[in-house]
């Protein structure tokens, strides 16, 4: 979770490179078939590979602000290599989605991608396992309150986890409060959105010593390569009217999914003081930490997280 509303970083930048014809979109969409590739070996523990007795579960893995699919590539092939399926998504204008920033208008098309793929959850009683890492957390949080009978579990790994009874933006503002006037947002940028859309505002460009010093530091250096190739420009959608409903969340429908809150424990980006503050709004929610997990959780302690994962697909159906 980072946000940067300050102006005085603010420029203007081409939104339009990033598209399907561009260079880095075909790296984008190798990395996301990189992950629906079936694996055929796998250096995960032993449990990880077992998948235990509890049947196998359908993970729906969701992506922070300017990542995609392409981040969860090495979870992704464990939780496949234990017989589970996965759906790996990239939101809007995100990942190798060919959208772009300037045309996705409001918070609820920018999680279409999740939204529809819970909606299409087989009737005959599947239900999923969400994750959502960082931002990722707030679609997640929607797609809950929307389909909470399709939902077994949802995972927020490092993520924002918002709260019955508060609107959503309150995790982005308890993070600016604690972290963002220390300067912990280094070299990240805003971005002037140039779109019809007044609400569209700006979007947060990642800078490659944050990504270095606060988000990936404890990942292995190849992470953090693929990562400043693959980041997009990325839109918090803070002026959105659903971040500013106090009664979107209901205890009825979000607040009946089980949720589990997983601590990176090393996160230099969202610490685990204000990760353990979100737990706290939210009493009930099942806790599990991972030591020396930086924010990218993924890419630093995929195999730990991937047996965080895999107790959860045995615990709840």
């Amino acid at each position: 979770m980072i946000n940067l509303k300050e102006k005085k970083h603010t420029q203007t930048i081409n939104l339009l490179a990033r598209t399907p014809s561009s260079p880095l979109y075909k790296h984008q969409t190798l990395a996301r078939q990189s992950i629906d590739r079936k694996p055929h070996t796998s250096t995960y523990s032993k449990s990880a590979m077992d998948g235990g007795g509890g049947g196998k579960k359908h993970f729906v893995l969701v992506h922070g602000l300017c990542h995609g699919a392409w981040c969860w590539y090495k979870v992704a092939t464990a939780l496949r290599a234990a017989g589970h399926r996965v759906t790996a998504l990239d939101l809007a204008a995100s990942g190798a989605h060919p959208a772009r920033l300037d045309e996705v208008r409001s918070f609820e098309d920018y999680s279409r991608p999740l939204l529809d793929a819970v909606a299409a959850a087989a009737p005959g009683g599947e239900r999923l396992i969400l994750v959502g890492h960082s931002h990722g957390g707030l679609s997640l949080a929607l797609a809950m309150e929307r389909f909470p009978r399709k939902v077994a579990a949802a995972v927020f790994a490092a993520a924002a986890m918002p709260c019955v009874g508060k609107h959503m933006g309150v995790t982005t503002e308890e993070f600016m409060r604690r972290t963002a006037s220390k300067g912990q947002l280094m070299d990240c940028q805003t971005v002037a959105i140039n779109s019809r859309n007044s609400n569209n505002g700006v979007a947060i460009v990642m800078g490659p010593r944050f990504m270095e010093e606060k988000y990936y530091q404890e990942s292995p250096a190849e992470d953090l390569t693929l990562a400043k190739l693959l980041v997009r420009p990325g839109n918090q959608f803070l002026e959105d009217p659903v971040m500013k409903d106090e009664e979107l969340l209901t205890a009825g429908n979000y607040g009946s999914v089980r949720k589990v809150y997983v601590v990176a424990k090393a996160d230099g980006s969202s610490t685990e003081e204000m990760q353990r503050w979100m737990v706290a709004m939210s009493p009930g929610t099942e806790v599990e930490e991972i030591a020396r997990a930086d924010h990218a959780v993924m890419s630093s302690r995929p195999r730990e997280l991937c047996d965080v994962l895999l107790r959860i697909a045995n615990k709840y159906d």
